[in-house]
C-alpha cells in the first residue's frame, strides 16, 4: 500500500510524465522511478508488476537501463482507504437541522478515513451522530460530506443528511454559490492590501505529498482572492476566499507569491523563531475556515455561518500584534 496521507489523496491516480535526464541515462526503470516519486524501491517495483508503467505505448520491464530523453508515463493508483464506523467523538455543532449539518472542526481532525487515518475522523463522528441519515451519494467513505479541509485547518465544513441537500450543494460548490472565508497569518507583510492569486495547481513533480503551481496543461485552474486585515511586525493577518477549491489550494499560494501560511511546514511557513520560541502553541498552520455561506437545500434561504478563531490562533495573533515574537 502506497503512503499517501488525506490532504493529498485526490492528486493520485492521474498518470504522470516521468522524463529521463542525462545524469539518469543507464539507470534502472524501477530505480529511477522510486527516485522521482519519492517512493519505495519496492513499490516502484509493483507499478512496474501491474503494466503502470509505460514507454511509448507498451509496458516497461523494471530492470531495464534507460537513456537519457526517453519518458515514461507513470500512474499511481489511489489507495483503498477503509469504509467509515461510527466513533463517539464530540463535535463543534454550529448548526443542524433535518437536511445540513454545520460542524466547526479543529485542527488535527482528518474529514474521512485514509491510509493511516482510519479512526478519530470527522465521517465516523458524523455517522455516530447522525447515523443513517447521512447522505450516500459519496458512499461508505465519505458519508454526508459534501467539501473538505485539510487535517491541520480548522473551521468550518458542511455535511449533507440526505441526498437531495448532497446533489443542491454540490452545485453550489460548483457554480461558487457555496463559498468559505478564510482567515491566515502569513510570513512576511503583503505588500498590497488586496489581490487575487489565479494560478493552476497540480502534483509536485518530485514530492507526491505536496501540489505545486504548474502550467496550465498540467494542472487545474485555482484562484484565491485575499483581502489584507492588519501587518503586524513581520507578518500578515489576512482574509482570503477560496474561487475554486483545490487540495491545499490557499497553502500553495500564498508560499507562491512569497508569504507562505505561518507554521505551515511542508510549504515553507514553518520553523520560523516565533514557532520555536512557542512550540505549545502550534498545531498545525494558523489558517482558519471562519466563514460558510450556501443557500439552504430545502428552504432556498440565504444561511451564514461563523466560527470563532481557535484559542491558539487568537494568542498567536495577540503576541504578533504586541510585537513579543520572542
Amino acid at each position: 500500500m502506497f503512503e499517501i496521507d488525506e490532504d493529498t489523496a485526490k492528486a493520485e491516480g492521474e498518470p504522470e510524465s516521468l522524463t529521463v535526464p542525462e545524469e539518469k541515462n543507464g539507470v534502472r526503470a524501477d530505480v529511477f522511478v522510486s527516485e522521482s516519486l519519492g517512493i519505495t524501491r519496492s513499490a516502484a517495483q509493483k507499478l512496474f508488476d501491474s503494466g503502470l508503467v509505460v514507454l511509448g505505448g507498451a509496458a516497461v520491464k523494471k530492470n531495464r537501463p534507460l537513456t537519457a530523453g526517453e519518458e515514461l508515463s507513470v500512474t499511481v493508483p489511489e489507495p483503498t482507504p477503509p469504509a467509515a464506523e461510527p466513533e463517539d467523538i464530540p463535535l463543534d455543532v454550529i448548526y443542524e437541522d433535518r437536511d445540513i449539518i454545520v460542524i466547526n472542526k479543529p485542527q488535527g481532525m482528518v474529514v474521512h478515513p485514509a491510509p493511516g487515518h482510519e479512526h478519530g475522523t470527522l465521517a465516523s463522528a458524523l455517522l455516530f451522530r447522525c447515523g443513517a441519515s447521512l447522505s450516500g451519494i459519496n458512499g461508505v467513505l465519505r458519508p454526508g460530506i459534501v467539501h473538505r479541509i485539510d487535517r491541520d485547518t480548522s473551521g468550518l465544513i458542511c455535511a449533507a443528511k440526505n441526498d437531495r441537500a448532497h446533489l443542491s450543494l454540490s452545485e453550489q460548490l460548483k457554480d461558487h454559490s457555496m463559498f468559505r472565508i478564510y482567515r491566515a497569518i502569513t510570513v512576511g507583510r503583503l505588500p498590497e492590501d488586496e489581490g487575487t492569486v489565479n494560478a493552476p495547481l497540480g502534483r509536485h513533480k518530485t514530492d507526491r505529498k505536496k501540489m505545486a503551481v504548474v502550467s496550465p496543461k498540467d494542472g487545474r485552474e485555482a484562484v484565491t482572492h485575499y483581502k489584507v486585515i492588519s501587518r503586524p511586525d513581520g507578518f500578515t493577518y489576512a482574509e482570503l476566499k477560496l474561487e475554486t477549491g483545490r487540495t491545499h489550494q490557499i497553502r500553495v499560494h500564498m508560499a507562491h507569491i512569497g508569504h507562505p501560511v505561518l507554521g505551515d511546514h511542508v510549504y515553507g511557513g514553518g520553523s520560523t523563531q516565533f514557532e520555536k520560541r512557542h512550540p505549545d502553541l502550534f498545531r498545525g498552520q494558523c489558517l482558519h475556515a471562519a466563514e460558510l455561506e450556501l443557500t439552504h437545500p430545502a428552504t432556498g434561504k440565504r444561511m451564514r455561518f461563523e466560527a470563532p478563531l481557535p484559542d491558539n490562533f487568537k494568542r498567536i495573533l495577540e503576541l504578533i500584534n504586541a510585537g513579543k515574537l520572542l
